[in-house]
C-alpha cells in the first residue's frame, strides 16, 4: 500500500515538472520570433566633390620682424630716468622708449672734445716741425701725414670723441621699427642688466608659424597651400594663411621644417603654441563622413539605406581630413544614401528608418 502511494506521488510530481518545462519552452520560442523595432538612422547622399586633404601638425607663432633694443652705454651710473612706454603699447618707428641719466655721458663727451682739440694743436706742431701746415695737406706726403697723426695722438683722441658722442646721442633709446612693446621689465631709476635687451619690439605685419612635417608627407604639401591655425590655449582663436617656404633639408629625425604666413589677429601672440591644419585640393573624389565607416571582422564596412533596410558594403578608404574619408572601392554607387549615424549595431538587411538631421 505504501509502495503504491509513493509511486503515484512521484508520477504526479514528474508530470508537473514536464508541464512547467514545456511552458517555459513555449515562452522562449515566442520571444525569439518577436519582431525587432526599426533602428533610426541618418543618411547622406554619396556624390563626387572636390576633396581637401588635411595634414595636421603642431607649431609656434613668431613675428616676421623682432627688434631687440639695448642702450649703447650702461656703465656705472647710467640708469634709465625716464621710461615712456609699457608692455603692449604700439609704437611707430623712431618713437622714444626710455632715456638714461646723461650726467656722466655729457661729462665724458666734454672731456673727449677737449682732448681732441689738444691733439689737433699737437698735430699742427708736428707738421710745422716738418715744414708743413695743415692748411696744405695735399702737398704733405701721405706717409709723413700718417705718422704725424699717430705721434700727435690725434687718431686716438678722435676715436674717443666719436665714442663719447655716440653714447650721448644714444642716451635716448628709440625703436627702429613700428610694432608692439614686449619684454619690458626694467623700472625707472633701477640698474639695467646690460647682458639682456631692455625690451623687444614685435614688428607689424603678418605673423608666421613654423612647424614640422614627416618626410613621407612632403608629397602632400606645396608652397601656396592653405593653412588654418588654432590656439591650444583658446580654441576659439583661429587664423588662416598659406605656406610660404619649405626647407629643402630632411634632418636626422626624418622631419622637414615648413613656414606659413597667417592673417593678423589681436588674440594671437608671439611664441604661442598652435595646431596647424594644411589643406590641399586632391580633385573630385567620392567623400563620406568618417562616422559612416564601421569595422566588421577587421574590415571597413559602410551601410547604405535601400528600401527601408541597411545594405552591407565593404569599402576601401583613401585620404582623410578631420571629418571625412575618400572612398576608392567601387562597391558603392553614385547617389547611394550612406548611413552615417545609428550604424553602430547594424547588420545586412536590418530594418531601419530614416530621420532628419
Amino acid at each position: 500500500m505504501n509502495w503504491r502511494f509513493f509511486a503515484g506521488l512521484l508520477l504526479i510530481v514528474g508530470l508537473a515538472c514536464c508541464g512547467q518545462k514545456n511552458s517555459e519552452d513555449k515562452e522562449d520560442s515566442v520571444e525569439i520570433v518577436l519582431p525587432t523595432e526599426e533602428i533610426e538612422v541618418q543618411t547622406t547622399t554619396l556624390h563626387t566633390v572636390d576633396f581637401e586633404h588635411e595634414l595636421v601638425s603642431n607649431g609656434r607663432i613668431s613675428a616676421q620682424q623682432i627688434a631687440e633694443l639695448q642702450f649703447a652705454s650702461l656703465s656705472s651710473g647710467n640708469i634709465p630716468i625716464r621710461i615712456f612706454v609699457k608692455n603692449g603699447d604700439r609704437v611707430a618707428a623712431g618713437a622714444k622708449i626710455a632715456m638714461l641719466d646723461t650726467f656722466l655721458l655729457s661729462n665724458n663727451y666734454r672731456q673727449a672734445e677737449d682732448n681732441l682739440q689738444k691733439a689737433y694743436l699737437e698735430l699742427q706742431d708736428v707738421l710745422i716741425g716738418q715744414g708743413y701746415s695743415l692748411a696744405d695737406t695735399a702737398s704733405i706726403p701721405q706717409e709723413l701725414l700718417r705718422l704725424a697723426y699717430i705721434r700727435s695722438g690725434y687718431n686716438s683722441a678722435k676715436i674717443q670723441y666719436d665714442l663719447a658722442k655716440y653714447n650721448l646721442d644714444n642716451a635716448m633709446l628709440r625703436t627702429p621699427v613700428s610694432g608692439t612693446v614686449a619684454n619690458l621689465f626694467s623700472k625707472t631709476y633701477c640698474a639695467v642688466n646690460a647682458s639682456e635687451p631692455f625690451c623687444i619690439i614685435i614688428g607689424e605685419g603678418h605673423p608666421e608659424v613654423d612647424f614640422i612635417i614627416l618626410e613621407n608627407e612632403l608629397p602632400l604639401i606645396k608652397t601656396g597651400d592653405k593653412v588654418k591655425i588654432q590656439s591650444y590655449a583658446s580654441p576659439d582663436v583661429e587664423s588662416a594663411g598659406s605656406i610660404v617656404s619649405i626647407n629643402p633639408n630632411v634632418n636626422k629625425e626624418g622631419t622637414v621644417r615648413v613656414k606659413a604666413h597667417i592673417q593678423p589677429n589681436p588674440k594671437i601672440f608671439n611664441g604661442m603654441n598652435v595646431r596647424i591644419s594644411v589643406f590641399r585640393s586632391l580633385g573630385e573624389q567620392w567623400v563620406i563622413p568618417k562616422t559612416a565607416v564601421v569595422l566588421r571582422t577587421g574590415k571597413q564596412v559602410v551601410f547604405a539605406y535601400k528600401d527601408g533596410k541597411a545594405a552591407w558594403n565593404y569599402v576601401t578608404t583613401g585620404f582623410e581630413n578631420a571629418t571625412h574619408y575618400t572612398v576608392t572601392s567601387k562597391t558603392l554607387q553614385e547617389g547611394d544614401e550612406i548611413i552615417y549615424s545609428g550604424n553602430e549595431h547594424l547588420a545586412d538587411g536590418t530594418d531601419v528608418k530614416q530621420i532628419e538631421d
